[in-house]
């Protein structure tokens, strides 16, 4: 009896499904990124060398590289990194912070990936961080329009939505996600549509602030 009161008690004070990914979201949209980073090393070379997919059930963005699952366990896709700059920008007719821009990128995405198999895409896992919630790292694909299979990751970075990821120093994790970063700076597709920002080892500020 007891041990069913402490599991009552935890479910009634645990957040609703829609506050959790408001909380996390909200966060996001003032500039902190509350999911954490991973605590060990990734196994990167896995993705060629031993790729495994899992299909999931994607739920909502949280910040503009991660989102949380059917499961309620937090994703984070490891080729991008969201913009984290709550500077205002003009993305075709609408003006938002970055934040909200690489948020509402990143929910339109799964939409996109999510709908060619009904509601769920594959994703390989490179590491998990303990605790609650978990955090899961993961490349993810889906089926395009040219019936290819396609990293997710590419899809934000190509179309302006993220940033290839960086190491804190400013080297690439994935020097393929850094051409597909160019070729969206050239093409000045979503964020990089706004010349008054640069950026320096995936982050975006002003061009007058000195870093």
């Amino acid at each position: 009896m007891a041990s069913a009161a402490s599991v009552a008690a935890q479910q009634a004070t645990a957040p609703s499904p829609a506050k959790f990914v408001e909380y996390y979201q909200n966060a996001y949209a003032s500039g902190r990124d509350l999911v954490p980073g991973p605590q060990q090393a990734l196994n990167s070379a896995s993705r060629a060398t031993a790729l495994k997919l899992e299909t999931i059930l994607p739920e909502a963005a949280l910040t503009g590289n991660s989102f949380v699952d059917a499961q309620n366990t937090i994703i984070q896709l490891v080729g991008p990194q969201g913009c984290q700059s709550t500077q205002q920008l003009q993305l075709g007719g609408m003006r938002a912070s970055c934040t909200i821009l690489s948020l509402a990128g990143l929910n339109a995405a799964l939409q996109t990936a999510a709908t060619p198999a009904r509601g769920a895409f594959p994703c390989h896992f490179l590491g998990t961080n303990s605790g609650q919630p978990s955090v899961r790292f993961a490349e993810c694909f889906f089926i395009g329009p040219d019936d290819h299979a396609q990293p997710l990751s590419e899809y934000l970075i190509r179309r302006g939505l993220a940033f290839a990821a960086r190491e804190p120093y400013g080297a690439a994790l994935f020097p393929e996600y850094t051409a597909a970063e160019a070729e969206a700076a050239k093409e000045h597709v979503g964020i990089w549509s706004n010349a008054t920002f640069r950026h320096p080892y995936g982050e975006r500020y002003r061009q007058n602030q000195t870093n």
